[in-house]
């Protein structure tokens, strides 16, 4: 590791668990401590816990913030109340994803949750679109954030909380108090499973962090949220979506309310479903063996007809799966297609995303 790496408040927690480490962005990030699979296991069937510090963290309040954010995002805010969450994307004029991102709404404020690589960026396009009165509040290096995963989450987590969390709904967020300290919660999450994400100061970060491994919670790296957020077919920005695609390739028009005359980057998309996309994201199920890793080609026939974008051995399906884009004539399920993987094409078929579901 370089010493430019920027490292979150739990970087010693992490050394004192032994984890590997690996560059992500600008961040030195745990990559592992046991096994991949053996974390991944242990979210799908009990709790895990990751250290998502690294990821940015704005406030936005000031006068006329909720109205300032409906037309920075393609997507509705105007029904959504203090206590609500909503994940959706930025965009540049040209209909292409900036960043995608999770709104937290408050009665005077909005909390912005955005990617880690992309923190300045998003941090830059908010202030070129917000009004002055709209005050940015940068809360990446004061605070850490947790994701606790996990069939067994909540239950683990309240005996720590002043109120339990079972009550709170997905994609709610209320104030807590964790350890006796003030906390946020959301019950939002990245890999599939239920499960909460805790914003708190950096001291009470590393006494929450130990009390969870008490409390037999396994800690997990980026390799098993890369697993898990397959499954579920979650996409990841810089490898899934980019400032060159657009959410109606990325099979994520649901984000885009129509009915709103003005956003940015409306004129683009509007003009795309006019004529038409060019590339449409699928889920891929390979057929035989080895693995659709980036920029893989995908073929029919003798044609190539795309590239996948991410892929791995699902541990929870036993299969290899992936995502990619294709041509939209070979997006329908069903599709029979090959990925060539090194020096082999291995079949592959296009099915319905995401790959796994949480038992209800």
């Amino acid at each position: 590791m370089t010493d430019t790496l920027r490292r979150t408040p739990l970087f010693s927690q992490h050394q004192a668990l032994n984890a590997r480490f690996t560059p992500f962005g600008e961040w030195e990030m745990p990559l592992q401590y046991s096994s991949i699979l053996q974390e991944h296991h242990a979210v799908r069937q009990r709790v895990g816990m990751f250290d998502i510090s690294h990821m940015g963290k704005f406030l936005l309040h000031g006068a006329g913030v909720h109205a300032a954010l409906q037309v920075l995002v393609p997507t509705d805010l105007s029904r959504l109340r203090a206590g609500q969450a909503k994940y959706t994307v930025l965009l540049n004029e040209a209909g292409g994803i900036v960043d995608d991102v999770i709104l937290y709404i408050e009665e005077a404020a909005v909390r912005c949750i955005v990617n880690a690589a992309t923190a300045a960026k998003d941090m830059a396009w908010l202030r070129r679109y917000l009004p002055p009165e709209c005050e940015i509040v940068d809360e990446s290096a004061t605070k850490v954030l947790l994701a606790v995963q996990g069939p067994a989450a909540t239950a683990t987590l309240d005996p720590l909380c002043a109120d339990s969390l079972a009550p709170l709904k997905p994609y709610r967020h209320r104030a807590v108090k964790i350890l006796g300290q003030p906390a946020w919660v959301a019950r939002t999450g990245y890999t599939g499973e239920d499960g909460v994400e805790i914003l708190v100061d950096s001291d009470t970060g590393e006494r929450l962090w130990q009390a969870l491994l008490e409390a037999g919670v396994t800690p997990c790296g980026l390799g098993a949220r890369d697993t898990l957020r397959l499954e579920a077919a979650m996409l990841l920005y810089g490898q899934d979506m980019d400032e060159e695609t657009t959410p109606l390739e990325a099979g994520l028009e649901w984000l885009i309310d129509w009915q709103k005359r003005t956003f940015v980057g409306r004129e683009a998309l509007s003009r795309q479903k006019q004529e038409g996309i060019e590339r449409q994201l699928v889920g891929l199920e390979l057929q035989g063996k080895g693995i659709a890793r980036h920029d893989y080609p995908i073929y029919w026939q003798a044609q190539a007809v795309g590239k996948v974008t991410s892929g791995t051995l699902s541990p929870t399906l036993g299969n290899a799966i992936a995502l990619g884009y294709v041509f939209p004539e070979f997006a329908n399920v069903g599709r029979e297609l090959t990925v060539q993987v090194r020096d082999r094409h291995v079949p592959a078929v296009v099915v319905p995303r995401p790959f796994y579901r949480r038992p209800r």
